[in-house]
């Protein structure tokens, strides 16, 4: 994990990622990060569908991700923070994830 502290033992089991775009293969999503004020790179993660969708809105591209594979991800794209349910405001989304 970022700064290579561990996950809270109360962090749900499974997350839903925002991702870039809508693909047919999981294996080719690209999860979509974001850049801080501060320059660091965010990992948003939800706890469930529904907050994904309230927080980022009903068209944003998702997968759904075991939370002991976040460990694999931040080696193969690395972010220095992990936020969970975090709300997006509408300006703020991603095209098309209104």
């Amino acid at each position: 994990m970022p700064g290579g502290k561990s996950i809270p033992p109360d962090f749900p089991p499974v997350v839903y990622l925002p991702c870039a775009e809508s693909v047919s293969d999981a294996a080719q999503a690209r999860i979509a990060m974001r850049e801080t004020r501060d320059g660091r790179v965010a990992l948003l993660a939800y706890s469930a569908l529904d907050r994904l969708q309230h927080c980022c809105g009903r068209n944003q591209p998702w997968l759904v991700m075991p939370t002991v594979a976040l460990d694999e991800l931040q080696r193969a794209q690395p972010f220095s923070l992990l936020l969970l349910d975090v709300f997006i405001p509408e300006g703020k989304r991603q095209e098309g994830a209104s």
